[in-house]
Parts: structure tokens; C-alpha cells; sequence
């Protein structure tokens, strides 16, 4: 049995999977946020509850918005900041009293959906979060790569492609989190697109309700939309130029707008070298587990 852990800013999801990827148990509770001992000891629970629940003992796998430095052996780079600087790995093994595996959620959607969802038989699937933030990450031959400085795939924290001059006054007016400027993430991120629709409209909405907008035919929704699709289009063919991947697959709360899958690849194609790019854009197939399920993932079949 392999056990899933996908520690979230508000909830942390537990999923116990057969060996046959077969959901046996999964239940979710609120993440102790500010508390790092509080969040050991609720992951420790969240084990305990499964294999109660099972009658099993399992591996387990843990996805963090962050990650392990391959240098520290320290959590870095986590938006939810109280696990930064903490051996995590380290003392969630002494609490479960077995080596604990820990990966980047992105990551864990990437292997997710390369060991049996949209990207299944693909040897290189690029993951994309658009939810709240955006984030990435590589799944190679079914496997997670964190390259060596424990980095790769964080494709949200490089500048948008081919500014053009709003987009230019945008990076101005909208600073990321990381204390650059420009990072993809502030404009294709959830996040982003109702900032984007605030800018345009004056009116501040939440993402689904400029989606519903959009429905109505509404003009500013629909301008909001387009000016979306072309950045994310930018972004991916960037992706495409660097790494060509077999597939690139979307998670994340905007990537359940579905017109995304029929407008941004032709988008794509101007922006990829010699502008010819057939990769598939597909929509995760496990959805919002499919992180929780990557995590699980992270000790593959034996062969």
C-alpha cells in the first residue's frame, strides 16, 4: 500500500492507494497553518487514521509547496512560510518511524498523471498548477525531477515571454511574492486573471465569477479570457522551446475552463521556434487528487 500526503496552505488530504493505483481510503482535514509542529503531528495522524482505516502498513509520499534543498536538506522556496528552514523529511520519519519521500506538489501532479492519468506512456509530461499561484513540474518516465538545485520545473517564477507594452505597465503594478517582477505566475496564475479583470473593469470578482461572465457573452470577461489564453500560450511554448515535452497537463482551478484546450495550443504555435507544435494540452485526469495521488506515487512499482 502506498500512503499520500498533499500538504496544502488550508488543507492537508491524506489517500491510501493498492498497488494497483485503487483508492482505498482518503479523507482531508484543515492544515494547522503558522504551526510546524502542529503540521507534523497532523500528517503523523493523517497516516495512523489510513492504515487504521486499511488494516495496511504503507509507504509514504509527501507533496509541499516547496521543496527539499538538495544542499540543507531544509524545506525553501514554500509558500506556506513556517515550514521553511525545517528538516521535514527528517521528522516525519522519526514520527512515523520509516524513511518519509518528499516532492514539490507540482511534482506530484506531474507523476501522478504520468503513472496512470492524462499523461500515461508520455516519458517527459510538464505539469502546470494555475490555481491560486502557479507552479510546475517534470515527471520523466514516470519518475519526479527536482534537478540539482531542487528548482526544476518552477516555471511560474520566470518572467512572461514577449511583454508586450501592457503587460510591460502590469509587471509594474504587480509585484510577485518572490520579490521579482514579471513572473509568469502573476499573470496566469487564478490569482492573476481576476487581477487582470480588476485592472480592465474597476470591479474586483472572484476568477469563477468572471467565468460566468464569460458564459454571458460579457465583453470585459471575454477580453479578460483572450489577454489570459495568449500569456499562457507564451508561457508554454517557452516550455516547448526549452524541454519539448510528450504532453503538458493542467491542474489547478482555471484549468477547468475548458475553452483553454481548443484555444491555446494553435496560440502556441506562433511563439515555438519554426512555429510548428502539435503537443498535447490536456486537462489533469484525477483532478484535485491527483496531487495527493502523485505523492503516493513517489515510491513507484517495483519491477
Amino acid at each position: 500500500m502506498r500512503i499520500g500526503i498533499d500538504l496544502g496552505g488550508t488543507k492537508t488530504e491524506v489517500i491510501a492507494l493498492s498497488g494497483q493505483g485503487v483508492q482505498l481510503f482518503r479523507h482531508r482535514v484543515d492544515t494547522p497553518r503558522n504551526d510546524y509542529q502542529g503540521t507534523v503531528r497532523t500528517i503523523a495522524e493523517l497516516v495512523q487514521l489510513a492504515e487504521t482505516q486499511t488494516g495496511e502498513r504503507g509507504s509514504v509520499g509527501v507533496g509541499i509547496p516547496g521543496t527539499l534543498s538538495p544542499f540543507t536538506r531544509l524545506v525553501k522556496n514554500a509558500n506556506s512560510t513556517w515550514l521553511n528552514g525545517q528538516p521535514l523529511d527528517k521528522d516525519l520519519a522519526h514520527a512515523l518511524q520509516r524513511e518519509v519521500r518528499i516532492a514539490n506538489d507540482a511534482n506530484c501532479l506531474a507523476v501522478s498523471e504520468a503513472v496512470d492519468g492524462a499523461g500515461a506512456g508520455q516519458a517527459l509530461v510538464f505539469a502546470v498548477i494555475i490555481g491560486t499561484g502557479s507552479g510546475a513540474g517534470l515527471a520523466i518516465n514516470g519518475a519526479s525531477r527536482t534537478g540539482g538545485n531542487g528548482v526544476a520545473g518552477e516555471w511560474g517564477h520566470n518572467p512572461l515571454p514577449w511583454m508586450d507594452a501592457d503587460e510591460l505597465r502590469y509587471r509594474e503594478e504587480v509585484p510577485c511574492y518572490c520579490g521579482l517582477q514579471g513572473c509568469i505566475e502573476t499573470f496566469v496564475s487564478g490569482t492573476g486573471f481576476a487581477t487582470d479583470y480588476q485592472r480592465l473593469s474597476g470591479i474586483t470578482r472572484k476568477g469563477a465569477e468572471i467565468v460566468q461572465l464569460i458564459d454571458q457573452q460579457d465583453p470585459l470577461a471575454e477580453l479578460t479570457i483572450g489577454r489570459y489564453e495568449l500569456r499562457l500560450a507564451k508561457s508554454l511554448a517557452q516550455v516547448v522551446n526549452l524541454l519539448d515535452p510528450d504532453v503538458i497537463v493542467l491542474g489547478g482551478g482555471m484549468s477547468n475552463v475548458d475553452r483553454l484546450y481548443q484555444t491555446v495550443p494553435g496560440l502556441m504555435k506562433k511563439w515555438v521556434f519554426g512555429r510548428e507544435c502539435e503537443t498535447p494540452v490536456l486537462k489533469a485526469q484525477h483532478g484535485d487528487s491527483s496531487g495527493v495521488r502523485g505523492a503516493a506515487w513517489l515510491w513507484p512499482l517495483e519491477r
